[in-house]
């Protein structure tokens, strides 16, 4: 298999990584595009024996940062936010299960965010999201710890009343959500 082919190979995971990231679907094809231009431009600086998903990942990672510095888009604003137009699935009884996890997954820090995609939904190592992102082993340990913590509270949390703030609830009996994902470092 050539480098190109297996760079292809690997443009579903990016994009759903940067769809997960950026909320926005003309974004993320636009990251993942400029992700495979600087793959292929720069093919000598990979490593042979090393994991392409994760030099790949950490590339779009890099471009998104870079973006949105570019963009003073640090924070999100609770208006403009990306969960405000996404729909639930149509004809699915979870779909408003998957839009309060996505509605909790942008209210995470970006850093946790980042760990809990690249961990539980791209499935990657302790030790290959530490390289992805440049940071310890632990950093990601502990940052994977706290966006679960996060979520759940998140999760739990009823939306304001009229006259009161965030209570929390007991969970759902009839409609359960389904707990995290745990991930073993490997």
């Amino acid at each position: 298999m050539t480098f190109e082919s297996e760079v292809i190979a690997w443009l579903p995971q990016l994009r759903r990584y940067a769809r997960a990231l950026t909320g926005d679907r003309a974004w993320a094809d636009d990251l993942v595009q400029d992700t495979a231009e600087r793959a292929l431009a720069r093919w000598s600086a990979f490593r042979p024996n090393s994991n392409l998903r994760a030099w790949l990942l950490t590339i779009l990672r890099h471009l998104y940062i870079d973006q949105l510095r570019g963009r003073r888009e640090i924070a999100v604003d609770e208006e403009s936010a990306p969960w405000r137009n996404l729909e639930a699935p149509h004809g699915e009884v979870d779909g408003l299960v998957l839009r309060d996890v996505q509605r909790a997954l942008y209210c995470l820090p970006l850093e946790q965010r980042e760990v809990l995609l690249l961990v539980c939904v791209e499935e990657l190592s302790y030790q290959e999201a530490s390289s992805a992102l440049g940071v310890p082993i632990g950093t990601v340990m502990s940052r994977l710890s706290r966006a679960r913590e996060h979520m759940r509270a998140l999760l739990c949390e009823e939306p304001p009343g009229p006259m009161h703030g965030p209570q929390p609830r007991a969970p759902r009996a009839a409609h359960k959500v389904a707990p995290l994902k745990v991930v073993r470092n490997r």
